[in-house]
């Protein structure tokens, strides 16, 4: 793995069991994201990019191939260090927010830094500053507008620092001017925080906000978005 990536998958394949049947989700996909980058990987619904960035986020294991995190290699791992790396490492943003009701927003912050090891008394409040919601911390997630609701999700993945940010269409439930300014707003966490990000989506519109695009396309990264694309992988950068 090169020092510049933070993440490599090689050959990367998935097979899940349908009603007593193989079904292949992922076929060989290989991924290299160099520190620092944006990159989207973008494909229609049920083509293998969740399943993907599951996989990446350490939440799954594949069926095949091999993962290097931050230099580590994944497949040696420990259920154990494999916890102990996503929540070194990793900061995950999710569609449907998956904030607890019951807490406000500075506490849904604060409880996923304490599942870090992190300090609290500081990063949380700073981490809600930043994505505007100063005047929000008390509230909780029923009090909040769903972009709000969002915003509060992605406090809570950067907080406590991560170096990799893996996004799940976080703009899903947002309509198009949300959606471009929680782009606008991830963009600026990416930079400022020094981040890497991956983000899957569907939504083509989206694709001015990355360094790179790749494009999924039945569970292989095309060249293409077009149904009968070689599986080769696609580098579009930005300007390009």
């Amino acid at each position: 793995m090169s020092a510049e990536c933070i993440l490599e998958a090689r050959d990367l394949r998935h097979v899940y069991t349908d009603a007593g049947a193989p079904c292949a989700v992922l076929h060989g996909v290989d991924l290299s994201v160099r520190r620092g980058e944006f990159v989207i990987v973008m494909g229609p619904s049920g083509c293998g990019k969740s399943t993907l960035l599951h996989i990446l986020g350490l939440m799954m294991r594949p069926t095949a191939g091999r993962l290097r995190i931050d230099g580590q290699d994944v497949q040696r791992l420990s259920a154990a260090q494999r916890t102990r790396l996503r929540r070194a490492v990793l900061g995950f943003v999710f569609q449907r927010f998956n904030l607890l009701p019951v807490l406000s927003a500075r506490g849904n912050v604060e409880l996923a830094l304490r599942l870090r090891g992190a300090r609290l008394d500081g990063p949380a409040a700073a981490a809600l500053r930043d994505v505007g919601l100063e005047g929000a911390m008390g509230r909780k997630p029923r009090g909040l507008s769903v972009g709000e609701q969002q915003r509060v999700a992605i406090a809570r993945a950067v907080a406590g620092r991560p170096r990799l940010l893996l996004a799940d269409e976080p703009t899903g439930a947002l309509d198009s001017a949300n959606a471009a300014a929680l782009l606008d707003l991830l963009r600026r966490l990416h930079g400022a925080h020094g981040l890497t990000t991956v983000m899957i989506t569907h939504n083509e519109h989206l694709a001015g906000h990355a360094d790179r695009v790749l494009h999924m396309i039945d569970g292989r990264l095309c060249d293409a978005p077009a149904a009968d694309a070689p599986p080769d992988r696609l580098h579009t950068r930005r300007g390009e």
